[in-house]
């Protein structure tokens, strides 16, 4: 069986999201699927084409002012060739958003990125996660702990670097990638009977 090939696209101001990123990728990468962590910002022509070679495309953000960044923005205006081409159309797709709050409005950034996917004909994974954290035998380091289902949700404190990223949240991270690297595979796997 071919192993899929998974690309993290993503956009980190501070450092935080990157983290999440790194986590999303390892996750993936411990399943045997092939992984490219591509930064929206600095895209070039060859990780365009990544991204058109990829099984499943999995989007990140932080949250700034209620949805994701400015760049993260430029970037899914400048996939609209993809888009008239329908490059990405039957494609996996997943997401995961960064905030320095506990809500943060995470969850307007991950309705974009899944917006996002839709509109090129991607099939959204979740997270496939019960929430944690929320009686009284939970725990902060429950994964899943801020309860977002459409994609992972992190927290990271303002005051603090990216070593300051809570370890739930990478691990929760971690659950994203492997979930979506298993799905692929049983995508390839289908899209190979068929």
């Amino acid at each position: 069986m071919t192993s899929p090939v998974i690309s993290v696209a993503f956009h980190s101001g501070y450092g935080h999201t990157a983290v999440i990123a790194e986590a999303v990728r390892e996750g993936a990468a411990s399943t045997g699927a092939t992984v490219h962590l591509i930064k929206v910002e600095e895209i070039t022509e060859e990780q365009w084409e990544l991204l058109d070679a990829s099984d499943a495309v999995i989007f990140g953000s932080p949250t700034y002012m209620g949805g994701a960044s400015g760049a993260f923005h430029t970037f899914a205006e400048a996939s609209s060739s993809r888009w008239f081409e329908r490059r990405w159309q039957d494609k996996l797709a997943a997401g995961f958003a960064n905030s320095g709050s506990k809500s943060g409005d995470k969850l307007a950034t991950l309705q974009f990125l899944s917006g996002l996917a839709a509109q090129h004909g991607m099939t959204w994974v979740n997270l496939g996660l019960l929430p944690g954290w929320n009686s009284t035998e939970g725990a902060e380091s429950d994964l899943n702990r801020l309860g977002f289902f459409l994609g992972a949700g992190a927290q990271s404190n303002v005051d603090q670097g990216p070593e300051g990223v809570h370890k739930s949240d990478v691990a929760t991270a971690e659950h994203l990638g492997r979930r979506v690297a298993e799905q692929a595979k049983i995508f390839v796997a289908g899209k190979a009977a068929a």
